[in-house]
């Protein structure tokens, strides 16, 4: 099941083992449970410190444990955990193990508080790039807290839990039997959520910070650009991050970045944190602004919590998020079949009938991608012609389970009994309307700039962006603004990056010109 090179890279990590592991398994007759033995065989003759047994008893089978030799374990996976998951695997037997977590020291004193019973499960698909996060932030704090446990689930084998819970969309985490939240999470964000004592003093901490010579908003590629630019002038930067990476976390294929042939979202923004912690940036990790200010001395930004930070300049880089239909129903059903993510959700939809709303190259790949897993794919598209590239066209074409419907306006997401069962939509050649019966709704029709809390405070376009010159500078003097949230055209990675260290630059300049312009004010007066 593991290849040779695997097996070397096993016997490397796990030479970090702290104290033995042992995995015990509850298994039947089923293939799944052969190579889920199979599996932790492999797994197991890689260490003498990871022992096999298959006496588990455990309700859900196929599944397995991961403890300490001498401990109840607090670490399942109800499923295979192959693909994406494979780390989450690796990490949990060295985590479980006693070997140091690799996060602030902050954090792991705020899970070792965590005093009430905490059960969890996750619900993942094997091909959803976004689960793997929040599976190695549960099980880091199950291992490190003995009032949690986590239990992984893969949701194409367990389809009974799937539809008690009514899962249609990974990654779902269930807490005590109710629904916690969907869609990526880091350690900090889950912690964040169960500690709600914390914002005020949070808020207080923030607004105690002496002033910033640059405050960048977002930490995307633009934002991530912005403030190593800066750093690198030996300057104080700031960056405030709602979610560190924004949407390229949510892009699974990246293959023109040039000088990497090909590359992951998450595995990128992975590197883009790394390099901006290599320099002196303060980084604010889960904060939303709110509201940005000019005074009498500079710059005020107020974030969601409250917490008023200073700063002589100001790089707006907020990114944009998944454009939705606005149409009744969308958000009932959001995450109860109607889905953004093809990559992430589309598992879920096996052999059930699904729409992709949308005619760009994002609607036509992800037709083309759930038509390998779902019965049949009716793409919807507004124009009379599909924007998608001709190659994406022509492979579409050639599937025998898409349809393609043009000049078409979806009116209604049609649901019952809390899932989605039906689309309403109206053809634009005569105004007839029509009904899809299907299951699930894949919406890919581009993106909205994150600038609502800008509106009044800078100009921006009648598409909601920013307005920004040749340098990156806004209406606002002192404010500056780069990558998917401004008007520059064609919203691209690595134009973003561009445009932040652009951006940065540009403060930067503004900088030395405010410092020299205050002295000869002075001696005027």
């Amino acid at each position: 099941m593991l290849d040779t090179n695997i097996k070397s890279q096993l016997k490397v990590y796990f030479e970090k083992i702290v104290s033995p592991i042992v995995l015990v398994a509850s298994l039947d007759d089923s293939d799944s449970s052969k190579q889920m033995l199979e599996l932790l065989n492999e797994v197991a003759e890689q260490s003498d410190k990871i022992t096999v047994k298959t006496d588990g008893k455990a309700a859900h089978t196929p599944s397995f444990t991961v403890s300490k030799l001498d401990q109840e374990a607090r670490i399942t996976f109800a499923g295979l955990p192959m693909g994406h998951e494979m780390t989450s695997f690796i990490l949990a037997i060295l985590q479980a193990s006693g070997y140091p977590a690799k996060v602030e020291q902050e954090i792991i004193e705020r899970i070792t508080k965590l005093d009430s019973k905490l059960s969890f499960q996750t619900f993942i698909s094997l091909s959803c790039h976004n689960c793997p996060d929040v599976v190695q932030a549960l099980n880091l704090m199950a291992a490190l807290n003995p009032n949690v446990t986590h239990e992984m689930v893969d949701g194409a084998l367990y389809q009974e839990l799937v539809d008690q819970f009514q899962i249609m969309a990974v990654p779902t985490v269930i807490l005590n039997g109710e629904v916690f939240g969907q869609g990526r999470m880091s350690v900090e964000e889950i912690v964040a959520k169960l500690d709600t004592a914390s914002p005020k003093e949070e808020a207080a901490k923030l607004s105690a910070k002496d002033p910033y010579d640059v405050l960048v908003i977002g930490g995307g590629p633009a934002g991530s650009a912005a403030a190593i630019y800066a750093a690198r002038k030996g300057i104080r930067t700031g960056i405030v991050a709602e979610r560190f990476g924004g949407q390229v976390m949510d892009t699974m294929g990246i293959e023109n970045f040039i000088s990497v042939k090909e590359t992951e979202g998450p595995k990128l923004v992975q590197a883009l944190e790394q390099h901006v912690k290599s320099y002196e940036v303060d980084i604010m990790n889960l904060q939303r602004a709110n509201a940005l200010r000019k005074t009498a001395n500079g710059l005020e930004v107020e974030l969601v919590n409250g917490a008023v930070l200073k700063s002589k300049s100001v790089i707006l880089s907020t990114g944009a998020r998944w454009r939705e239909m606005n149409v009744p129903g969308e958000q009932e059903y959001r995450g109860k079949g109607v889905a953004y993510c093809p990559h992430c959700d589309g598992p879920l939809f096996k052999g059930k009938r699904v729409a992709v709303i949308g005619g760009g190259n994002s609607g036509v790949e992800a037709a083309i991608d759930l038509a390998g897993i779902v019965s049949h794919v009716t793409l919807i598209e507004f124009d009379s012609k599909l924007r998608a590239d001709a190659v994406l066209q022509k492979k579409m074409a050639s599937l025998p389970n898409v349809t393609v419907i043009m000049s078409a306006l979806t009116k209604e997401v049609l649901g019952a009994g809390g899932k989605v069962n039906g689309l309403r939509y109206q053809d634009r050649t005569n105004n007839s309307e029509h009904t899809l019966d299907l299951e699930g709704i894949f919406v890919q029709i581009g993106l909205l700039p994150n600038t609502d809390w800008l509106k009044g405070t800078i100009e921006l376009s009648k598409h909601g962006e920013v307005i920004v010159d040749a340098k990156g500078e806004t209406s606002l003097p002192g404010v500056f603004a780069a990558g998917d949230c401004t008007t520059v055209p064609y919203k691209q990675i690595i134009i973003a990056m561009g445009e932040g260290a652009k951006a940065s630059l540009g403060a930067f300049d503004y900088l030395i010109r405010s410092s020299v312009a205050e002295p000869e004010e002075a001696l005027a007066a």
